[in-house]
């Protein structure tokens, strides 16, 4: 089973690669890409630790810096309203 995991993975990472360099999207597109994905983590760790929200921690993941780095400001407003949704934390 890890076998078939593993080989999904490639084969989508290798598709990914085949589209990027197929557009002619050029090495620019990792550049902003990883710039916006540190942004999103700052901004992560500034909203856990700041104090500006309290009572809320929102975990510094792949799938939580991915949805901010996709959805910007939202992407936060998203996370935090899933957070007091699910697991009925009050703010």
């Amino acid at each position: 089973m890890r076998g078939v995991v593993w080989l999904v993975l490639i084969a989508c990472a290798g598709i990914l690669m085949y589209l990027i360099l197929k557009k002619h999207l050029g090495i620019g597109w990792f550049v902003v890409f990883g710039a916006h994905m540190a942004l999103a983590a700052i901004a992560l760790y500034v909203i856990n630790y700041s104090g500006w929200i309290t009572q809320v921690y929102i975990p510094i993941n792949p799938v939580t810096m991915g949805a901010v780095t996709i959805l910007g400001l939202p992407g936060i407003a998203l996370l935090l309203a899933l957070k007091i949704i699910l697991f009925g934390q009050a703010v």
